[in-house]
């Protein structure tokens, strides 16, 4: 009975400071300014989905703080992915939009993305990335046979890591495209100039981040997607990329690369942000994504939104990094990172 007593007197101190953290938590982002920090330069699709959720996430945060886009480029996004624990405030104050393509190479080549995606919080992704490899209208290459049969298709890109970047390689080394990549370019906004220039032949990205006078004037052709789902205004006839492939162990490589497109557009924190903070953010983040204005705003820039909430993006990482070895060999050995 004594030891039961005792046990009460040590629970009660807990049940009564319980509240007033979770109060003090609430009442944190009054006054303050949230800084959404992007991988790649401004114009990009990552850089516009983040200043949609910007303009909109204050409302649906207690005490309504101030929400801005910072843009920091480097690695394929790595860089901005490392700030969170290397120089960022650790409040959560600070959040990451990055490519999720780093997460196929954080398993393939984990000695130079010397980061695991489940040592993140994640407040969720605004919606699947859907990609598409197109050419440029000029170079006369309208289908993917006429592509197979082309004697070079230049693609260009900021690094290894970015999901652009692991869909050449897949191009190129699982369906024998003659590709020759170009890197050094800072985001998708100087990538885009390039292929107007004509140094570029097309590119694969996602299929929001075409440029829509592109779409609406037939300056490119789609010659192939890279997920199952037919986006809206992407004609059917558009081959599915693992639809092309009969080998079962080249199925199962492609389901390693692709998988993080189905995370689409990721938001993350440092998991040293105290749990009452980032469980604030999470509901403020899937309120936004819900948000009638939001969707309006979306639809306004034809930009595609289905959204996943933070955990169930950790259940699905769990699923990525539990790919057997020997798939995971495969795809290093075919994006490039061998």
């Amino acid at each position: 009975m004594k030891l039961l007593r005792r046990a009460f007197a040590l629970f009660i101190p807990v049940v009564l400071f319980a509240a007033p953290v979770a109060a003090q938590d609430a009442n944190f982002y009054k006054g303050k300014r949230i800084n959404i920090v992007v991988g790649f330069s401004s114009g990009g699709g990552y850089d516009t989905y983040a200043r949609l959720l910007a303009r909109h996430y204050s409302k649906h945060l207690p005490g309504n703080p101030d929400v801005i886009v910072q843009n920091m480029p480097g690695a394929a996004s790595l860089k901005s992915v490392q700030h969170l624990d290397a120089g960022a405030p650790k409040d959560g104050t600070t959040i990451t939009a990055f490519n999720p393509g780093l997460i196929t190479q954080s398993m393939t080549i984990p000695d130079k993305i010397k980061v695991k995606f489940t040592d993140v919080a994640w407040l969720g992704s605004i919606g699947e990335d859907l990609r598409v490899c197109y050419t440029w209208g000029a170079t006369g290459i309208k289908t993917w046979d006429d592509l197979v049969k082309a004697p070079q298709f230049i693609l260009g890109d900021t690094g290894a890591g970015s999901s652009s970047y692991v869909n050449q390689r897949m191009v190129k080394d699982i369906f024998g495209v003659k590709v020759k990549q170009v890197l050094g370019y800072p985001g998708s906004a100087e990538k885009r100039l390039a292929i107007e220039r004509g140094e570029l032949s097309g590119d694969c990205s996602s299929w929001t981040s075409i440029p829509e006078d592109w779409l609406r004037e037939n300056k490119i052709y789609t010659v192939l997607r890279f997920g199952e789902h037919v986006a809206m205004g992407l004609p059917a006839s558009v081959p599915y990329g693992k639809d092309l492939l009969k080998d079962e162990k080249m199925r199962q490589v492609y389901d390693v690369l692709m998988a993080p497109s189905e995370i689409g557009r990721p938001y993350i924190v440092s998991k040293a942000v105290p749990a009452d903070r980032i469980e604030i953010l999470r509901k403020g983040f899937m309120a936004t994504a819900k948000d009638p204005a939001f969707l309006a705003d979306a639809d306004k820039q034809k930009l595609l939104v289905s959204p996943l909430d933070g955990p169930t993006v950790e259940k699905m990482l769990k699923e990525i990094y539990g790919a057997s070895p020997a798939a995971v060999a495969a795809a290093k050995e075919i994006s490039g990172d061998s």
